[in-house]
């Protein structure tokens, strides 16, 4: 069935018409994401310029083709290491947009791909505390400024409990040593929040700059030839911490390391879940209960507990 680009372009319209902001921009990435897929993926012939060319290549094809393109690309954003919440969200906006164009008329079918089942909350690959220490000397073994580099990333995983994400997006910049500290970035458009850094933490930094340089840039970068010098992604970070983990012998995930850091947190501050809370900088966090507190640099004083071998 062919359709004209004019009525995937409206569809289009009509699909984001209405999102607030932050929404309209989660669709609008989620539906690039799957235009570049199609750009890599050999059993689509033609390149999609526009997301609108991908939505009709998309909906031209019969359901049971189109569900193949939805599978491998649920399995391609599985190996770039993206986290299952943003896999089934980017999923779902298929779907949804499947089902508008179904609504009116464009296709007779809906798109049949099922998400990425979440972990088992105990299988998220936390290495334990003796894991985490096998962990930092794993990485400390390796020659030269990557080593330097990957004890640094650990740290800032563990000891202050950042997401991947927070820790790909951080610049030189954002590290002062002389005074002990870091700017963590927001998500969305949240504010970036200054944290005291504990001792392992800024003694790690400290020897990753010194290696690395204080050019202005990004703070962790690529080793790879292709990409060397360029700022790590977050699938990146993914497989350092996988790599270093089977050369431990341990399976782990940075979110395993957020993780241990949280459950540490609250074991050794006895369960103050409102100090916690800030500390791991979740506005909705189910497991540790709302919470609301104004204690400056309370974050930078769990992290300190969090870091004490």
């Amino acid at each position: 069935m062919l359709l004209a680009l004019s009525d995937c372009t409206r569809l289009l319209d009509t699909f984001l018409a209405g999102r607030n902001p932050r929404t309209l921009a989660a669709y609008q990435a989620d539906l690039e994401d799957f235009r570049r897929f199609l750009e890599t993926c050999s059993i689509y012939p033609p390149t999609p310029p526009t997301v609108g060319e991908a939505v009709k290549g998309l909906l031209e094809n019969a359901e049971v083709m189109a569900g193949l393109y939805a599978r491998e690309y649920r399995w391609q954003m599985r190996e770039r290491g993206l986290q299952i919440t943003t896999i089934n969200r980017r999923l779902a906006t298929l779907r949804s947009l499947v089902k508008l164009a179904n609504t009116h008329g464009l296709v007779t079918w809906t798109l049949s791909v099922e998400n990425v089942p979440a972990q088992p909350y105990r299988d998220i690959g936390e290495p334990g505390r003796e894991g985490f220490r096998t962990l930092l000397e794993a990485a400390g073994a390796q020659p030269g400024a990557k080593g330097l580099r990957d004890v640094a990333l650990l740290r800032l995983l563990h000891d202050l409990g950042l997401r991947r994400s927070e820790a790909v997006r951080l610049d030189v910049k954002d590290v002062d040593l002389p005074r002990n500290r870091i700017l963590i970035p927001g998500r969305g458009q949240a504010p970036r929040e200054l944290v005291s850094l504990p001792a392992p933490t800024r003694a790690a930094l400290a020897a990753w700059l010194e290696a690395r340089g204080s050019e202005p840039g990004p703070l962790f970068v690529n080793f790879d030839r292709a990409g060397k010098g360029r700022r790590l992604t977050g699938a990146a970070v993914y497989h350092i911490v996988g790599r270093l983990g089977a050369k431990a012998g341990l399976s782990v995930r940075p979110h395993g390391l957020r993780h241990l850091a949280i459950t540490t947190a609250l074991d050794r501050t006895n369960g103050d879940v409102r100090a916690v809370a800030t500390f791991s900088r979740h506005k909705d966090l189910h497991t540790l209960s709302r919470y609301h507190d104004n204690r400056p640099d309370l974050a930078g004083t769990v992290a300190s507990l969090v870091a004490a071998e």
